[in-house]
């Protein structure tokens, strides 16, 4: 599934606002220990955002690129964003920046996900968290997570996901590190035990 057809989306499937929590057995490297919310599922295909990888850019690293702000002055920034998280949000346009973020913040070109969580991919918002404005709470991704039509169901039919109900809380937690034990947590189940069932033919 590509952004457009997340933009132009008129039906939601049954993986919309879902964890998928990659199995041990997880071949592909891009996704290997790995929590995804799934932000659009239907006919066409599924997309979504890894939540618990994280980046080695700085807002400031995004700022400068951008040319937001000048490398020969003092870059002065509020404190919400001197530690604004940038992410890695998937293999797909892994050059781009996506903020997914609370409600209270929304643009033209914001795109509502569920009840409570908009994404916006325009420079607008990225302008407004560095003056202090946006979003209460929110992260910038680059790059995303996409599945063809069929393919995501083939996966977890094929034991390569586990999927729950999405945690607010948990996509906006800054801690990456034992976010996915925490995601497990919430399904009452340990990396342990998953390793323990996939060892058994």
């Amino acid at each position: 599934m590509s952004l457009s057809t997340l933009k132009n989306r008129r039906e939601r499937g049954f993986f919309d606002g879902q964890f998928l929590i990659a199995m041990p057995g997880m071949e592909d490297s891009n996704f290997f220990r790995t929590v995804i919310y799934i932000c659009a599922h239907s006919d066409a295909g599924a997309m979504g955002f890894i939540i618990n990888r994280p980046q080695s850019l700085t807002f400031t690293d995004v700022l400068l690129h951008l040319e937001m702000v000048n490398d020969q002055e003092p870059i002065v920034l509020p404190e919400h964003a001197r530690d604004f998280p940038i992410q890695t949000g998937g293999p797909v346009e892994s050059g781009r920046g996506f903020v997914l973020h609370s409600d209270d913040y929304i643009s033209e070109s914001s795109i509502p996900i569920s009840d409570d969580i908009c994404l916006t991919a325009t420079l607008d918002i990225v302008r407004a968290i560095s003056k202090g404005g946006g979003p209460k709470r929110a992260m910038m991704m680059l790059g995303y997570s996409s599945w063809g039509a069929g393919q995501l169901e083939m996966e977890v039919a094929s034991n390569g996901w586990l999927t729950c109900a999405a945690n607010e809380a948990l996509i906006f937690d800054r801690n990456l590190d034992d976010k996915y034990e925490r995601a497990l947590a919430g399904m009452g189940i340990t990396a342990a035990m998953l390793s323990a069932e996939a060892g058994h033919a």
